[in-house]
């Protein structure tokens, strides 16, 4: 692959994730779009030069040996559709038309709670990278780079300010409903309610996310913080390192 980067992904978790990886467009990574990481394993491969909005997250409480019984986390659906992903390549075909392909993941399996998200585009006049909770938070993560640019990361875990019951995640505050109107909520900039008008103060929950998370992309328009979304010179040619609970 010319003008390929390094990416690798680490995991610190106890348990073990079940890795997935989507991209758009025909420049794609040298890897399987599904693995399982077991605790303290790194995997290492290639992501060319001009890769496009290139994700990466993690699942955890995955039952691998059973695709049909159990309604964890990643259960059979989350499993059909990373086996959708590697047919199509990536899920192109399918996706194309759909602004995000974890929104398919979620008609189909109707599971509401969507993972923490690394995502990158790499091009000729920026590379941009951050860890994203605009869908949700399931587990920390922490992108580090060999060219000395800023970390993006989400390193605290929220998942153990919530004691009782099995949990699974953090839904973000569009999808948990926190603005009571979906089609008119700040909390999913929708119908009255813009960018330009509503600035993160307006979010709920914002300050609580924001502030444990002050390097990580919070809500859609997160960037306006500074400390959202990262870029690093291309020229520096840097690998990157996705490191899950750091």
């Amino acid at each position: 692959m010319a003008n390929a980067r390094t990416m690798t992904v680490t995991s610190n978790c106890d348990v073990t994730v079940r890795s997935g990886m989507y991209t758009s467009g025909n420049s794609t990574p040298d890897y399987v779009t599904g693995w399982e990481a077991t605790a303290g394993s790194s995997v290492s491969f290639t992501v060319p030069d001009d890769w496009t909005s290139g994700r990466i997250w993690g699942r955890t409480d995955c039952d691998f040996d059973n695709n049909t019984d159990g309604a964890t986390a990643c259960d059979w659906c989350m499993q059909w559709w990373l086996g959708i992903c590697d047919f199509w390549g990536n899920g192109e075909s399918m996706i194309r038309y759909l602004d995000r392909p974890l929104l398919l993941f979620t008609e189909l399996c109707e599971y509401r709670v969507l993972p923490t998200v690394a995502e990158w585009t790499l091009g000729s006049s920026a590379d941009w990278y951050d860890v994203s909770l605009v869908d949700g938070f399931n587990i920390p993560m922490e992108i580090t780079n060999t060219a000395n640019c800023n970390i993006a990361s989400c390193l605290a875990d929220l998942n153990t300010d919530c004691s009782n019951g099995t949990l699974a995640g953090c839904k973000s505050a569009c999808d948990a409903d926190l603005g009571g109107d979906a089609s008119d909520s700040s909390a999913c900039y929708t119908g009255s309610h813009t960018a330009e008008k509503c600035p993160g103060s307006g979010v709920p929950d914002y300050d609580y996310f924001k502030g444990s998370w002050p390097d990580a992309y919070a809500y859609p328009y997160d960037e306006d913080s500074d400390t959202a979304l990262f870029t690093c010179d291309p020229s520096n040619k840097a690998d990157y390192t996705l490191t899950c609970c750091p």
